[in-house]
């Protein structure tokens, strides 16, 4: 499903299902080994993978969130490698985009949120932007991103290296 996050619109599914996770990627024509942002509406959805940080760590990603902050933190498992890809972290994120939190709390659980955009090309805006790349058959769910947003910031939870502006 595409949706709206908070700079541009994201292709969203459940990250424990494999079947899911690799039709999405094959839409995106991405890669598994690069690993994917999973994005939650509350940062209890993560508490198995923030729960071993040092406070520090935990503190400073909790003041980030709500929002554009994505962390890479180790996966210690919680995640499958269709997720994670070729590391031991994984990138999460609890979003402040009232439609994809919307959607997560729907599904009842974390999503999968990557860029609605195949490799290569540029993030989408508008929803007409996802439908020229994917057509009318991939589900939109209503909403709009933030227009001053952009694509998340990227940061390591363990010396707070930024990953992408």
């Amino acid at each position: 499903m595409a949706c709206p996050a908070e700079g541009v619109w994201g292709l969203s599914c459940d990250p424990f299902d494999e079947l899911a996770v690799k039709d999405l990627l094959a839409l995106k024509k991405r890669p598994v080994h690069k690993g994917l942002i999973v994005v939650a509406d509350r940062g209890e959805a993560f508490s198995a993978v923030l729960r071993t940080l040092p406070s520090s760590q935990r503190d400073a990603i909790a003041a980030s969130w709500p929002g554009p902050n994505t962390w890479l933190v180790p996966h210690r498992g919680v995640f499958p490698p269709w997720v994670t890809g070729n590391s031991d972290e994984v990138a999460i994120r609890v979003t402040s985009s009232p439609a994809l939190a919307a959607l997560c709390r729907a599904f009842g659980g974390p999503l999968i949120s990557t860029s609605a955009n195949p490799a290569g090309l540029a993030p989408p805006r508008q929803m007409w932007e996802v439908r020229r790349y994917f057509g009318t058959a991939l589900p939109c769910m209503p909403g709009a991103i933030d227009a001053a947003g952009k694509p998340s910031t990227i940061r390591r939870a363990s010396d707070g290296t930024v990953i992408r502006v």
